[in-house]
């Protein structure tokens, strides 16, 4: 059974900067896709970030030119950071990850709160 554990969230004010990271109990060389994903109070959770095997990544609109996804193959993480932070970023952030073999799994959240 493959586990994710996420940290780094935690309250921010508008304009700030969050760094959210993910680790993966088993390799992560052989991936089909890893990513970040978001669920607001009320809504749908949503794709936010995502990066392949072959490391091509794809963002939401809503974050493009704010938010990089990042992997360490070493580390088996993969990381958000998030720059300028708007309230509208508020949400539990989960990782998501997609192995060859093993199937998708999704780790337990983080929450990530943008106020003043």
């Amino acid at each position: 059974q493959v586990q994710l554990v996420e940290s780094g969230g935690g309250l921010v004010q508008p304009g700030g900067s969050l760094r959210l990271s993910c680790a993966a109990s088993e390799s992560i060389i052989n991936i089909n896709a890893m990513g970040w994903y978001r669920q607001a109070p009320g809504k749908q959770r949503e794709l936010v970030a995502t990066i392949t095997r072959r490391g091509s990544t794809d963002y939401a609109d809503s974050v493009k030119g704010r938010f990089t996804i990042s992997r360490d193959n070493a580390k088996n993480t993969v990381d958000l950071q998030m720059n300028s932070l708007k309230p509208e970023d508020t949400a539990v952030y989960y990782c998501n990850v997609d192995f060859v073999i093993m199937g998708v799994y999704w780790g337990q959240g983080t929450q990530v709160t943008v106020s003043s």
